[in-house]
């Protein structure tokens, strides 16, 4: 989202903030100080300015001396303690005690003052300290992984004279960070600073797009994160999903407090504790409620499944509701009321049909199945189940009768075995004759 004092080039795309907004970026927790554009004289000038850094993601209060002569929308040169910092000035004068009371800092509790307007050199270096800090979030990621740290650095941020830098990390716990912050310093040859933040301190920080299309509110004008249960989304009838209902950081959406007060308003006026209502025909259980209609639905639970979806408005199920606390049940939810059968489709859930819901009035015959036949664990390299094995003798059979013949004639085995003992008799008359040439 542009601002009045965002460049534009020659081919009509944006050329950047060129310092003009109230907060040195475009959307970043925007203040608009009015009292600066009218032209009063302040009677009763307060000496404390607000000013942001990094385009609205950290703002301090500091003191500024009448000599210095600064306004809105002035980069200024601010101390530290350990060196300096270049910022904008985002609010002044009443506004700024208004800011403080919002914050709840005390004027006693501002110790720093603004040293100077800032040059055109301050400005070139407080860019090149911006162009440091990816790389240097990429290293420092790689270092904390080397050292196998359960933490996440999801930020960091150089101070105006590139003397120290604070890392923005998140974790589930504490982490002794020690050892790292020895090799930071060894690496980036800065102060370093560990700051702990949280998964929806860490989005406000990176910012984004939300499922809304517009900028994360957390990112933009929400400073203070209160917390989101799933109660909220029960109350405005949104469904369970976790991956519709967290956002970027991982939490659940803050924009579903938005609203939430509303509904709860609107609850107020529903009847209390009919959630069942008591008929002849049987219990309607409350399957269904319309805060913005005000219409309540009911069905009867059948063993089939769910039967006729009734609809009823207030006036309908309070007096239902008092003909049950008197101990009376009426014939039926429709007995001199008018009915609405609505669709029971999940994706047009309120959408009117114009034919009767039979659902569980018709029942269908239930479908044969064949068993499938169960498969024995216990099989021979053969395929063979367990119980039905073949003695080895024929399995051998089986095989030589499958081989291949080489186009070889089958000779009988009778004739094999008498060529074999013909071939051990002429090997025994061999045998005696070489024993009785020896004997000689």
């Amino acid at each position: 989202m542009g601002c009045v004092g965002c460049t534009v080039s020659k081919n009509g795309e944006s050329g950047g903030c060129s310092g003009g907004c109230s907060t040195g970026g475009c959307n970043r927790l925007n203040t608009y100080d009015w009292l600066s554009d009218m032209e009063l004289e302040d009677v009763a000038p307060f000496d404390i300015v607000e000013v942001s850094f990094k385009n609205g993601s950290r703002k301090a209060f500091y003191r500024n001396h009448e000599y210095i002569k600064t306004i809105t929308g002035d980069w200024v040169i601010v101390e530290t303690g350990t060196g300096f910092d270049i910022g904008v000035i985002s609010l002044s004068g009443e506004l700024v005690r208004l800011q403080m009371k919002k914050k709840r800092v005390n004027e006693d509790a501002v110790l720093y003052k603004i040293l100077r307007k800032a040059n055109e050199r301050d400005l070139e270096r407080l860019q090149e300290a911006r162009e440091m800090e990816i790389p240097t979030m990429i290293r420092a990621r790689a270092i904390s992984r080397s050292l196998d740290l359960d933490m996440k650095i999801g930020d960091v941020e150089y101070q105006g004279d590139v003397r120290k830098a604070t890392f923005y990390y998140t974790a589930d716990g504490r982490v002794d960070f020690r050892e790292l912050i020895r090799h930071f310093a060894r690496e980036f040859r800065v102060k370093v600073e560990m700051r702990q933040i949280g998964a929806r301190q860490e989005s406000a920080r990176i910012g984004g797009i939300g499922s809304c299309g517009r900028e994360l509110c957390c990112s933009t004008w929400l400073t203070d994160f209160k917390s989101v249960s799933t109660t909220a989304a029960r109350y405005q009838n949104l469904a369970i999903n976790q991956a519709k209902l967290s956002g970027q950081c991982g939490r659940l959406k803050c924009c579903l407090n938005y609203e939430l007060d509303t509904y709860l308003d609107a609850l107020d006026h529903f009847p209390e504790r009919a959630e069942k209502l008591f008929t002849q025909m049987g219990i309607a259980v409350l399957f269904k409620t319309d805060i913005f209609k005000g219409i309540m639905f009911y069905t009867f639970e059948h063993e089939n499944g769910r039967g006729k979806i009734y609809a009823l408005n207030l006036e309908q199920v309070r007096a239902i509701k008092k003909m049950n606390d008197k101990g009376e049940k009426p014939a039926d939810l429709g007995e001199g009321i008018p009915v609405q059968i609505v669709s029971t489709d999940p994706d047009d859930e309120n959408a009117e049909m114009d034919f009767e819901d039979v659902t569980g009035a018709i029942e269908l015959p239930d479908e044969k199945r064949k068993k499938k036949r169960k498969k024995n664990k216990n099989r021979d390299r053969g395929g063979n189940e367990g119980n039905n094995r073949k003695p080895s003798t024929e399995a051998k059979q089986e095989k030589s009768e499958n081989r291949p013949s080489n186009n070889r004639p089958d000779k009988p085995r009778q004739e094999g075995r008498d060529g074999q003992a013909a071939k051990n008799e002429a090997r025994r008359k061999k045998n005696r004759g070489r024993d009785n040439r020896k004997k000689e």
